[in-house]
Parts: C-alpha cells; structure tokens; sequence
C-alpha cells in the first residue's frame, strides 16, 4: 500500500488492488532501483516488452526460491523449482561435485549454486536484468547489503522499546490477507512473540498450531499451549511419531536437492497440520540470527576472545596437537568435548566458526568421500563460502561477522528453504515478521552485550516481549524444534538406513561415498557405540534425492556417477 500510494503521487493510476499491478509501476517508474523499494518476500520476473527486457529479482533475505540455467542454444531458462528447469532440459543435468562437497558439510547447497552444474540460484537481495539480442551473458548484481549502521541505541530498555515498535509494524503489516491466517506456536521465544502481537491486533482468536513428540525430552507443546491459553487462541497440535519413512521421498521432490535438517519433518507436520485450518501462516523465523540466539554463538565469541590473544603459529602448532591427542567424546556435554574446541582454536576466525555449524566434521568427510570424489574436487573446501562471504562483510566485531555469515547462508539455505519447502508442499503461505529487511538491518547493527548476556541469546528481543510474555517461558532454556534423531535412526528407519550400505545401491553406484565407511557409521550406530545420527540422516537425504532425480518422469537415462 505504501508503494501504490507513492506511485499514486507520481501520477500513475490503478485499475486493481494486485500487488503485480503495483510491481509493474514501480519497474516502470525507477527501472532497475525498483527492487529496493519492495518488502516482503517474493521472486520477480518482469517483461518489459517495450525495452525487449526480462527482470528477475530475489527478495533481500531470501525467503522465495528463484533458479535460472542458460541452454547451450542461449535460452534464459528460470523458474521457482528447480525440477521446473530439469525438465525443461529433459535430462537429468550432471551434479556440481562442489555442491556435493558444499551438501554433506552444511547440510544444503548454498547460493549460487545448485546441485547441477550451471543450474544456479538467484542470490537473495540479487537481480538481473537481461536485454534480448545481446547475447547470453547473465550478470547478477546485488541491490540490497546486509551492513552496519552507526547511531544504533547502546541502551537495553530505550532498545526493547524500539523493537516493540518495530516488530509491531512488522506483525501488524503481515496480517493483511484475504484467506483465513493463523500461526505456528512452537512454545519458543520467537513464535510465542509472534503470536501474542498478533492477539492484540487480531478482530478473532489467532488460530494456532503446534507439533509435538512422544519423547518428553523433545517436546515443546507445554509451552505453547501455556501462550495458547495466555492468549486464548484457537489452538490444535499434531505429534510426530518415528514411522513417516513414507514422508522421505515427498520431502526429497520438494526441496529438489539433498536437503539434510531433520526438522524438516515436523516442519512437513506442523504445516500439514495448520493448513487445515488457515492458508496463511506467521511464523518466528529469523529470531536466532537477527538477535543471536543460537548457542554457538556465545562459544565463538569466547573461543575468537582466546584465538586473537595467541600469535595464529602458537595457536596452530598448539591447538592442534592436543587436538589430535585428545579422545573424540561427541556423547559428553558441549563444555567436555575439549577435542572440538581444539580444533577450534587452531583454526582462523573463518575457519574456526565453520567447524561450530558444519553438518559433518572435516576428518568424517574425508573418511566418508571416495578416493574418486576427493580427487574429482581437487583440493576444494566448503569453507570457501563461507570464505567469500567474509570478504565482503565488512567488520571485526566477531558476533556481527558469525551474524553476517548465518543471514547469508544458514538463513536462506537452510531455515528458510526448509519453511517455504515444507509449507509449499501442504499449499501454505508462511510469514516471518522477524524478516522485515529493516528490521534485520537494524537488529544486526546493535552492540553484542543487547544481544548476548553470558550464554544466554536474544537479550533485547526477551526484554521487549517481557510485557506479553511469562518469564518463565523467556528465560528457559532454548530446546529447538528438533525430532529425537538419535533413537529414531536405530528404531524407525531401519529400511532407509540398510539401502545406504547396500552394494547395488543407488548411494554405492554413485561413486561419491566409501561405502566401509558409511557401514561403520551404521554399525557403529545401531550398536550405541557412537551418535552418528546427523551424518546418516545426511546420507538418507542424499539417498532420497538421487532415487526421486533417477525416476523423474523425463528421466531416460540414470543419475550420473562418478562410477559410471
């Protein structure tokens, strides 16, 4: 509305209410400065038929899909899914053995890239602009940085204030709908705000969901339905029982590339289940990385205290002999898993805070890959996005630089597409208030001690929500939406975890993993000896994927390998 009515006063006219018709004005309007005058989330493509000129532009943060190819005939092939482009081509393309790499270390392809070679994603706050007859050349340029903004408050209740302001705007603008709209109420500091925003703002009772798990010691329900009955809502939960093998292969067709967080499970369930009842849906996403409130946070800032305090020469020939010496103890709580601080502390900044979120460790991948797959990667290392990312964050402030990777790779690679996968595949609109990109700007830009408080995240964000919220609730301790993983790898997906160390199979045929390998991370499993219930969810993933591309419909041929 705010971008109609601006329009509006330079002259233009509207014959509808559509947010197309308004996108379409604008473009006409400023051209390619378009793009910074849209908030929300979206994925554009515009034809100017006059100019003989396409659009294509990606949301700031990320929260919309947008892939694109170029065809050996010079066509622009786009489109939101990335099957859309595959079978368009007709075949199965080759895989980009570094988004292989890139998988089995963060646990999804980070931009650019995709899973095949010259298929590529539209970065998030990228677009493009493409001229017919001037060859096929495809250019992005960013319109949208993430940065620091100086003058931002220093004072935590001045601070909260202001973000209750902010974070009302955002809600009171993403209720605007025309179908029915609820919420997800995880019971989470980030969807209990949310929610109870929404309460006072909302003309009926907000229609909330939660899911649940047999296991008390993942189950979050008990909190959501403490804000549920705070804020009488029209509340419903759903439980997530280890038997929904049947749910892998759909969930592998709609993220159209390995994709390796478990929780997108639940997350499958909880927008099953809320769209039963809404088709649009806010959530809290965005909370953990706009306001540090992820744990690994406050441990890289005191490993980064304890690195910058040795010369890098010390901290390497140090470090990384006790680490090797030190036993692997990934079954002992985080503050006696000395190894892995270790190997922390021998490492760079960059490096050091890639150990803390990589899916699968560098010795385990080394183990896990092929002589074939390492020699076909020729020397290449995942690090390098975060790498590239880190060039071009511009700061020293180590909590901003973790912040900076998290909202240009974790958030839109991982959190995001889980979400919008998950929710497109049950037909549901999913908002994130927390998203707003001016509120992300400016949450990124506050000093670290409103943010973190010892080993607790997302100070200000708990204290603005202090007048809506139990204290008991804010100042628990954070779980996270997670399934019991562990125990369901040894009991309920026995099916799925024999396929992987099969001989025929389709992960052994494929020539990218050692198969002794991934045989002692099942044996070694089952038997309780060690937890290797992330990597094996990884390699189901990976599995799920290969067999969902090998039997597409335009499939003639079978999946490439490096065996083959």
């Amino acid at each position: 509305k705010e971008l109609r009515n601006r329009l509006t006063g330079s002259g233009f006219l509207f014959c509808t209410q559509s947010d197309t018709e308004a996108i379409a004005a604008a473009w006409r309007h400023w051209g390619m400065s378009a793009a910074d005058k849209l908030t929300g989330m979206f994925a554009i493509a515009l034809w100017d038929r006059k100019e003989n000129t396409l659009w294509l532009g990606r949301d700031p943060i990320g929260e919309k899909p947008l892939y694109y190819t170029v065809t050996p005939d010079k066509w622009l092939v786009f489109a939101s899914e990335l099957s859309a482009i595959v079978a368009y081509l007709g075949r199965t393309p080759s895989l980009d053995m570094e988004a292989v790499a890139d998988y089995f270390a963060y646990g999804y392809v980070p931009d650019p890239k995709s899973i095949y070679r010259a298929i590529y994603k539209l970065a998030p706050g990228h677009q493009m602009r493409i001229r017919r007859g001037e060859g096929a050349i495809v250019e992005p340029t960013p319109y949208w940085r993430l940065c620091f903004e100086e003058g931002c408050e220093t004072d935590l209740l001045a601070s909260a204030e202001k973000l209750q302001a902010k974070l009302s705007n955002s809600v009171s603008a993403r209720l605007a709908a025309d179908v029915p709209l609820g919420a997800f109420l995880s019971g989470g500091v980030d969807s209990s705000g949310v929610v109870a925003m929404m309460a006072d703002r909302a003309q009926a009772s907000v229609k909330t969901c939660a899911i649940g798990f047999p296991d008390p010691r993942a189950d979050e329900r008990r909190y959501a339905r403490q804000v549920a009955a705070l804020y009488a809502t029209d509340h419903r939960e759903d439980v997530v029982e280890a038997g929904n093998i049947d749910l892998l292969g759909r969930m592998a067709a709609s993220f159209g590339e390995p994709f390796a967080d478990s929780s997108a499970l639940p997350t499958f369930k909880v927008c099953e289940a809320t769209r039963r009842h809404v088709t649009v849906a806010l959530s809290g996403d965005g909370g953990d990385e706009v306001f540090a409130g992820y744990r690994r946070y406050p441990f890289f800032l005191r490993e980064e205290k304890a690195r910058r305090m040795m010369p890098k020469e010390l901290r390497q020939t140090m470090f990384g002999s006790l680490a090797k010496l030190y036993p692997k103890a990934d079954w002992a709580p985080r503050v006696l898993r000395a190894k892995a601080t270790f190997e922390a502390l021998s490492n760079d900044t960059v490096g050091g805070y890639f150990r803390s979120i990589a899916l699968v460790p560098d010795g385990l991948r080394q183990k896990l890959f092929s002589r074939d797959f390492l020699l076909e990667l020729n020397g290449y290392d995942p690090v390098e996005v975060l790498r590239g990312h880190a060039g071009r964050a511009d700061t020293d402030d180590p909590l901003r630089l973790a912040q900076y990777l998290d909202i240009h790779t974790w958030l839109p690679g991982r959190m995001l597409v889980k979400v919008d996968r998950m929710a497109m595949a049950n037909a549901l609109e999913v908002r994130a208030p927390l998203l707003d990109p001016e509120l992300v700007q400016w949450g990124f830009s506050l000093p670290a001690e409103l943010k973190i408080n010892g080993f607790d995240g997302k100070r200000v964000l708990k204290k603005a929500l202090e007048p809506l919220l139990p204290s008991e609730l804010l100042y628990r301790k954070k779980q996270g939406f997670s399934m019991p993983l562990s125990a369901w790898m040894r009991d309920g997906f026995g099916e799925c975890i024999c396929e992987l160390t099969r001989p025929g199979g389709r992960l052994s045929q494929s020539g990218i993993v050692n198969r002794r390998t991934v045989q002692t991370l099942v044996t070694e499993h089952q038997q309780g000896r060690r937890d290797h219930a992330t990597v094996l969810w990884a390699l189901m993933m990976f599995d799920a994927f290969l067999a969902n591309a090998s039997s597409a419909p335009h499939n003639a041929e079978a999946m490439p390998s490096l065996a083959a």
